[in-house]
């Protein structure tokens, strides 16, 4: 049962920290403050999982790495859906130039 919570939060995790990355990239290209933005965001998102992955694990390596391996698998998740959007976006943006 441990183990499905570990790749379940591990895949909360990879989701927070990739969505937030693609965020912050998103909100850094009309800001003045883009290295305040980047650094901010990289250690809030770091401290998060960071925090998440000791507490997931509780001592278990075999839970770490269920964690690490959901944490990837949200990397995925998140790469598909910003692909899908920004896919979307562009169409709109056609649309409404034509």
């Amino acid at each position: 049962m441990m183990i499905v919570v570990a790749l379940i939060g591990g895949l909360i995790l990879g989701i927070l920290f990739f969505g937030g990355l693609w965020l912050t990239l998103k909100r850094t290209l009309g800001s003045s403050y883009v290295a305040l933005w980047l650094l901010g965001s990289s250690l809030l998102r770091t401290a998060i999982v960071l925090t998440g992955f000791y507490y997931m694990s509780q001592g278990s390596l075999l839970q770490l790495l269920v964690s690490v391996a959901g944490f990837l698998a949200g990397r995925f998740v998140i790469l598909r859906l910003t692909r899908q959007l920004e896919q979307k976006q562009a169409i709109l943006t056609e649309i409404s130039q034509s």
